[in-house]
């Protein structure tokens, strides 16, 4: 199995948001795209207004083009800066207020006990980390380009395009370039495998 594996932006699935306030473009979402564990996605905010709800959901959310509040139905207020991820339970109603005008966020969507994280962040230089091997990676360049490496295997990714890494035992990964990126962190059950 590789360990690296693009995946084209033809492979992407765009969805208009059934309230008229944006659209999402699925990325990639396993092991079913239609009956998912985990889904990534990139959101285009274009009014303020409610989320889906969606019970049994873990949500990470960060947002690309400026700041954004969560207004939960209970009171509860969240906030985050440009690249910040905020972590809340996709089951609680709530709307979003994008105070510095319609813009974009990144998204992960965690169910059925599967596990992961998501790191947004700008890449300067080099970045290096040794991965378990009962994860995998999804990665996507937001801006600028990288060259990303796992043992033997060296893949270019540029901006709008994504790449799953899905490290062997004591494989190092190493990106290198310049930009932004989305790092998204999965640990599977045994029966699932990436799509």
């Amino acid at each position: 199995m590789d360990m690296l594996q693009a995946v084209s932006p033809s492979q992407f699935r765009e969805q208009p948001w059934a309230n008229g306030g944006g659209l999402t473009t699925e990325l990639a979402a396993g092991p079913d795209r239609d009956h998912w564990q985990w889904r990534i996605s990139l959101a285009r905010i274009d009014t303020d207004g409610p989320f889906s709800v969606l019970p049994g959901v873990r949500r990470l959310l960060a947002p690309l083009d400026g700041s954004l509040e969560l207004h939960f139905d209970d009171g509860e207020r969240l906030h985050a800066r440009r690249l910040q991820v905020m972590h809340f339970d996709g089951g609680r109603a709530l709307a979003c207020h994008s105070p510095d005008g319609p813009g974009r966020d990144f998204n992960l969507m965690l169910r059925d006990g599967v596990d992961g994280d998501l790191v947004v962040r700008p890449l300067l230089g080099s970045m290096v980390w040794l991965p378990r091997t009962d994860t995998r990676w999804f990665a996507c360049m937001l801006s600028g380009q990288a060259d990303v490496s796992v043992g033997d295997e060296r893949l270019l990714l540029e901006a709008g395009h994504a790449a799953w890494i899905r490290p062997q035992t004591g494989t190092r990964v190493l990106v290198d370039g310049g930009g932004e990126i989305a790092l998204v962190r999965l640990t599977l059950p045994e029966a699932s495998t990436a799509s």
